[in-house]
């Protein structure tokens, strides 16, 4: 078999996954996906409760939409607002039904490499095929040759720890029973009463703190939440472009969000703690924990803590195929300076494809939420705009590969460097790179709160 008809490998069923998939189809490629969940959108389907802060219009792939039409399905609503579960129930089983078996779960990939080669070897390597090792749920395996392989795994299995070093802070793997790394659903009444009634910590700044923030708020105004104490660790402190873009955000819920974030913190529902680098997590007598920081700072005990302190990929299996990754970003070196938040906060970059995402081992690409390695404040439809270059570029339909075919949202708001305590001296009162600090609003239920940036 030539390689020009075997299959391109798909790592990952979520929605940049299936965009994959449907892209090629459309470029009359066979793309085979290899999900290792139990059902499509396995990732998605992990926080069905929290609502995205992009539209319906936002998140359903233009090929992915042509595929699905002759199967008499509807799009809801572009205007309106997702949760994870809709996303997952309403467009990607339909999406994962309409590919068919082209779509195998419980399919885990272990390692992908060259057929007879190993990383070191150079002769020949170029004309070989693909070959991906996949493990079954059932515990078969089997190899697969392949023409190209576009991983989009995400980093939903790899979240951030709570030390400020990158590593777990000391004791947090001994206190793991009172530490969650995702956005709790407060209306299952089991993980409800874990947290009325409690002082929780949340670790993190993003839009994942800003939901579990705004959601633990909710909680204590509510009749069973009295009692209910949020406290805020920040590695930064805070400044205007702490809470996002508010009103001058081109994503309106997004920019809510940060608004709800900064209503708990107003209304004394939360308490902020600035500087904080997280060194160790102890146990108090009484089985609570006390966050413990690189300076020696102990914090008031809390009964609850929630990490969200952002995603890492998962390369382990790709340790025998040739990337070129940022050596602080694992995103490739080419993508890396758009999405450094070392170099700026915006959360804004200008779409990019198959040149960006490119690497010296050529036909593989790492796309989605992957693609960004630890940086931070993906959209879906950055994935989909990558999936389409990637997608035409296995084609050889290098016009429609480098052709640009989406213009992304601003966030309303820069920051400066957003890792450290750098001085924000990209804000200023005539709004610098962006646009000026948000104001304070007040808000009713909490906003939206996901771009849908998992894979």
């Amino acid at each position: 078999m030539s390689a020009q008809q075997l299959p391109v490998i798909v790592i990952g069923a979520g929605p940049v996954g299936l965009a994959a998939a449907a892209h090629l189809v459309e470029h009359g490629i066979q793309p085979l996906v290899l999900e290792a969940g139990a059902s499509a959108g396995a990732a998605v389907r992990e926080w069905s409760h929290v609502r995205l802060f992009s539209t319906w219009g936002e998140v359903v792939d233009p090929a992915a939409e042509k595929l699905l039409a002759p199967t008499g399905w509807t799009r809801p609503d572009p205007a309106t607002y997702p949760s994870g579960g809709d996303w997952a129930e309403r467009y990607l089983q339909p999406l994962a039904d309409a590919l068919g078996d082209r779509v195998r779960l419980g399919a885990a990939v272990t390692g992908v490499s060259r057929a007879g080669r190993d990383r070191i070897v150079d002769a020949d390597r170029e004309a070989q095929p693909f070959v991906v090792h996949v493990q079954y749920a059932g515990g078969r395996e089997e190899r697969i040759l392949a023409r190209a392989v576009i991983d989009a795994s995400g980093t939903w299995t790899t979240p951030g720890p709570a030390g400020g070093s990158g590593l777990p802070a000391l004791g947090e793997k001994a206190a793991a029973g009172r530490i969650t790394y995702r956005v709790p659903d407060l209306e299952d009444p089991a993980v409800r009463a874990r947290y009325a009634g409690r002082r929780t910590a949340v670790i993190g700044s993003g839009a994942s703190a800003f939901t579990a923030l705004a959601y633990l708020a909710e909680l204590a105004k509510s009749e069973d939440g009295r009692g209910t104490h949020a406290v805020w660790v920040l590695r930064r402190g805070i400044s205007g472009a702490t809470f996002g873009g508010g009103e001058a955000d081109q994503l309106p819920a997004r920019g809510a969000l940060g608004l709800a974030a900064k209503a708990a913190v107003d209304d004394g529902c939360a308490d902020a703690v600035t500087g904080f680098r997280t060194e160790a997590i102890e146990r108090a007598d009484d089985g609570s924990l006390v966050l413990v920081g690189e300076d020696g700072r102990g914090l008031q005990p809390v009964d609850e803590a929630i990490v969200l302190t952002g995603f890492r990929p998962d390369l382990s299996f790709l340790s025998e195929v040739r990337l070129n990754l940022d050596e602080r970003l694992q995103a490739p070196v080419a993508l890396a300076p758009l999405i450094d938040p070392n170099q700026h906060s915006c959360g804004t970059v200008y779409p990019h494809g198959h040149r960006e995402l490119s690497h010296p081992e050529q036909g593989i690409y790492l796309v989605g939420m992957k693609s960004y390695g630890r940086a931070p404040t993906f959209l879906a439809m950055t994935g989909y705009e990558q999936v389409r270059s990637v997608a035409a570029a296995i084609a050889d339909d290098t016009e429609a590969a480098d052709r640009v075919e989406l213009t992304l949202p601003e966030t309303g708001v820069c920051g400066g460097a957003g890792l450290f305590d750098a001085p924000d001296t990209q804000q200023t009162d005539g709004g610098g790179c962006c646009a000026p600090a948000p104001q304070l609003i007040q808000l009713g239920a909490p906003a939206a709160t996901s771009s849908g940036s998992s894979d």
